[in-house]
């Protein structure tokens, strides 16, 4: 049995099917671990999730901004736009489906024997695996109510959230973790999140930022970090114990997979358009 870890997808599904023939991926044996942003921007974002919905316990899916935003955008909470490419899923047949099984995946995995983590954005160091678990469950619970287009996803969107507070509550609790968990990438030194800066490090300019995963953690002490969304990056980041799987696909780059037992990455350049 091997476990597989894929970057962001974002509707490259063409490109995904490549890489799961170069590492003869079985569904029958093999586990496939998706960091989240399954969809937008990408061709097929439609056959991306159907492909992970007909996966069951073989696919191990956590959320990202991308996905979030999908749930927003069913909702008619927000404007589609046709750069995300989004519209035939959107107008897909079994799309309520799919939003249905999408709403079930969580915001972090574990995988407990191999003391691994995956989130989309990252952890912040901040947090122990405790609060990891507390806070992405309690997003999840809030995700699976009747209302949660009006408790949540209509009130998700805010840069307000950019602290961590342990007393908080109520969505501005639920907005820091979905904004640490889907969207972090550089924090101020005091610790809070920042929005706005997108560069890899070496060409951020604020000497006030720092890559998250430059502070210190005891997450960061005891377990491999699997996480995507910062395709600037490129995987390259300063530590062993940290996977940085979005290479860009969308982007023209390419699709990264990691495989967990040999600890090698296996990519797939874009395919060019037909």
């Amino acid at each position: 049995m091997a476990h597989y870890f894929v970057g962001d997808i974002q509707g490259c599904f063409a490109e995904l099917q490549k890489l799961l023939l170069k590492v003869d991926f079985n569904p029958s044996k093999d586990t496939l671990w998706a960091v989240g942003d399954l969809v937008a921007r990408g061709p097929d974002s439609l056959a991306t999730l159907r492909f992970f919905q007909s996966l069951g316990d073989t696919g191990k899916v956590v959320l990202g901004n991308h996905d979030m935003h999908l749930l927003a955008l069913h909702g008619k909470l927000k404007r589609n736009k046709p750069s995300d490419n989004l519209t035939p899923l959107l107008n897909a047949p079994d799309i309520e489906s799919l939003i249905s099984w999408l709403r079930l995946q969580p915001l972090m995995r574990e995988l407990p024997e191999h003391n691994v983590i995956m989130t989309h954005a990252g952890v912040p160091p901040q947090w122990s695996l405790e609060t990891l678990r507390q806070e992405s469950q309690l997003v999840s619970q809030a995700l699976q109510q009747a209302d949660y287009l009006d408790a949540l996803i209509s009130k998700m969107y805010s840069d307000t959230a950019e602290r961590w507070e342990p007393n908080a509550i109520g969505i501005n609790r639920l907005r820091f973790c979905i904004n640490a968990l889907t969207r972090m990438r550089y924090l101020f030194v005091d610790g809070h999140l920042d929005f706005d800066c997108k560069q890899p490090p070496e060409n951020c300019t604020n000497p006030q930022l720092r890559p998250w995963f430059d502070f210190a953690s005891p997450l960061r002490e005891s377990h491999t970090l699997v996480f995507g969304h910062w395709a600037a990056l490129m995987g390259k980041v300063n530590s062993p114990k940290l996977k940085a799987l979005d290479t860009g696909c969308c982007w023209g780059e390419y699709l990264t997979l990691w495989h967990l037992e040999s600890d090698q990455k296996i990519t797939q350049k874009r395919l060019k358009k037909s």
